[in-house]
């Protein structure tokens, strides 16, 4: 059986939730991922508002779409980041405060908390999301690293997010990292030490996401093979690398979509990701959870974006054979 496809909503939040719905639904898609702090997933309404909760299931209900993860990567960016005006932009003012780190931190920590209380209360088992990071910054080691420094970054955020995890245990729902640059984990090894830093616990794992392991030259079967156990949540998302010698990796801090950079974020099945060798191994590792396609393509127009990543999921989400191949030469 196929794997429900949903439209993760983070980059359509200047809509409201019942315009994209009915687009959604008329589209094809079987569900939505719920971008929380805005208007298609606020919290504090699930949480405090009577009625709220059952007016944004109506309008689920009336385009047949589910909601299978919430994504919370702007609030849980700011729990283990070193804070500055940047996140005043992605944060609610009441998250922002006065913009001291620490205060910033702890109030993201806590906003984290009721995201899980609030998925629990709206029937909803996952939320995917970031972590922030406080190490990222010294990812190019010079001046040189003090490593015991790094070691101090992952213990802190243990100790930022087991108290989170306490939560999203006690209301049986689990936390999908999506494994990203500028978070604690951003490829194989720093995705172990993660998982380690807080013991492995089942509260926590990881929403892949091919596009941001392709621009780092990493095999995305192999990272979903080797942490097959902790695969919550599957984004489709593709990159593209654009190197020519002139071009950098690190992208040359310029924005998307300009052509100088080095990779670009494209439409899936636009790009380097090969989706084939992922999809095999999905199968392998019995996963059956949603396919959430993040649309993020500077050159394409979103509603068309949309619609082609879509055309592109049920095409390419095929599934394992039930058959040995060989099995008609046997003789009975």
């Amino acid at each position: 059986m196929a794997r429900p496809v949903t439209l993760f909503t983070g980059q359509w939040g200047d809509l409201p939730l019942e315009e994209l719905a009915a687009k959604a639904s008329r589209w094809g898609f079987d569900g939505l991922e719920l971008a929380s702090s805005g208007q298609h997933f606020d919290e504090v309404r699930i949480l405090n508002e009577p009625g709220y909760a059952e007016s944004l299931r109506a309008i689920l209900d009336k385009h047949n779409l589910k909601v299978y993860a919430i994504g919370a990567h702007l609030i849980g960016q700011a729990t283990c980041d070193p804070i500055d005006p940047r996140h005043k932009n992605i944060l609610p003012a009441e998250i922002w405060g006065d913009g001291e780190q620490e205060g910033v931190r702890k109030r993201a920590a806590e906003r984290m908390k009721d995201i899980a209380r609030a998925a629990a209360k709206f029937g909803v088992d996952r939320v995917t999301g970031f972590t922030g990071s406080a190490v990222w910054h010294m990812l190019y080691s010079f001046p040189p690293n003090d490593f015991a420094e790094i070691e101090r970054g992952y213990e802190e955020f243990a100790q930022r997010w087991n108290p989170i995890i306490d939560v999203f245990d006690q209301e049986g729902v689990k936390f999908a990292l999506e494994v990203h640059p500028t978070e604690i984990a951003y490829d194989f090894v720093t995705t172990r030490k993660t998982l380690d830093a807080i013991n492995n616990r089942p509260g926590f794992g990881i929403n892949f996401d091919p596009s941001h392991l392709v621009p780092q030259f990493l095999d995305s079967a192999t990272f979903l093979a080797e942490f097959a156990e902790r695969i919550y949540h599957v984004h489709v998302k593709d990159s593209k690398r654009h190197l020519n010698g002139r071009r950098s990796i690190l992208a040359s801090h310029l924005n998307f979509g300009e052509a100088e950079r080095g990779w670009d974020f494209v439409s899936p099945g636009h790009g380097d990701v090969d989706f084939e060798s992922i999809i095999r191994t999905l199968n392998r590792i019995g996963y059956q959870g949603p396919l959430s396609i993040e649309w993020e393509d500077s050159g394409m127009d979103r509603e068309y974006g949309a619609q082609d990543a879509l055309a592109f999921v049920r095409r390419s989400d095929f599934a394992p054979s039930n058959v040995a191949f060989d099995a008609a030469f046997s003789k009975k």
